[in-house]
């Protein structure tokens, strides 16, 4: 098979730039109507690195676009009882609009009951049942958040999907099984054939080769390789993973699930990591943020 001469690439940054432009004007339009602009908050709990830099970079993002944003730090020590109590006084607080609760928390804390606690119309990440029901019923409400920038991401760069066969990796709840649901629905983005894979998937790459979008959230360190890639395909590379690199200032370097170097000469579209989906994640959750601060 040979490869495709050049590839572009799904810039989630510039992407993202222009959405979040036109998130701007909505905010200064709710400012106008209401006398406040869109209010999102982060709830931290613990000292964990990678998500204290998450919650840091949502918190620009607000300001960026004019948002009023709240970053709520509690201890990791805080019992499970305090924090659903401090989530229902969110809930109930009428100059919030939306609220996250930045995962993953300490272990002696159910997640799983910390979402559901969420009211479903402040849950701007989009992971409440009643918010994944309406996704798969194709009726309006807060999309779960990478999945929704990556269909953005699409849209953006006009990738044709209709008839397609899309492929993703990886079943979480948080992209893989949304992101089969949204590439399948009858819409653009979407129309897709979709087959969703995972870790108990048998020879994995006879059904990789296959497609023509392939949208990868394995989370592990460049696990697909060129050879189980189709020549032209689209490839969404979901995973970020630091990896020692003693060449580089900071002793490590980004790379995703997917071997870029090696993969992207195959491709027609593919996203960098960094830059492809984090920077959507991001939009998607002001996007989320303004349509609850319009009502829902």
């Amino acid at each position: 098979m040979s490869e495709v001469a050049t590839y572009q690439l799904l810039d989630g940054k510039r992407c993202s730039e222009a959405v979040r432009a036109d998130i701007a004007k909505g905010a200064v339009e709710v400012k106008s109507k209401r006398g406040r602009p869109p209010h999102l908050a982060a709830v931290l709990v613990g000292n964990d690195g990678a998500s204290k830099t998450y919650v840091e970079s949502k918190v620009k993002a607000c300001e960026e676009v004019g948002f009023r944003s709240t970053l709520v730090r509690l201890p990791e020590t805080i019992t499970e009882e305090e924090l659903l109590h401090r989530i229902a006084s969110m809930n109930a607080d009428p100059d919030l609009d939306g609220f996250i609760v930045q995962l993953p928390l300490p272990s002696h804390i159910d997640e799983e009951r910390v979402t559901l606690a969420i009211a479903a119309h402040k849950d701007v990440d989009g992971f409440h049942p009643e918010n994944i029901g309406r996704m798969v019923l194709g009726l309006d409400g807060y999309l779960p958040a990478t999945p929704a920038g990556i269909v953005e991401l699409l849209r953006h760069y006009r990738i044709e999907t209709a008839g397609k066969h899309c492929v993703v990796i990886g079943r979480s709840h948080i992209v893989g099984t949304p992101m089969s649901i949204l590439m399948s629905r009858n819409r653009y983005p979407g129309n897709c054939t979709v087959t969703l894979a995972h870790s108990r998937t048998q020879d994995l790459p006879a059904i990789t080769i296959q497609a023509d979008i392939l949208i990868v959230a394995i989370g592990k360190p460049e696990f697909v390789t060129a050879d189980m890639v189709k020549p032209g395909a689209v490839v969404v590379d979901v995973g970020i993973h630091r990896i020692t690199d003693t060449a580089k200032k900071s002793g490590y370097r980004l790379v995703g699930d997917v071997r870029f170097d090696e993969v992207a000469p195959k491709c027609s579209w593919i996203a960098p990591v960094p830059g492809g989906v984090g920077p959507m994640t991001i939009t998607s959750l002001l996007l989320n943020t303004l349509k609850a601060a319009k009502g829902g």
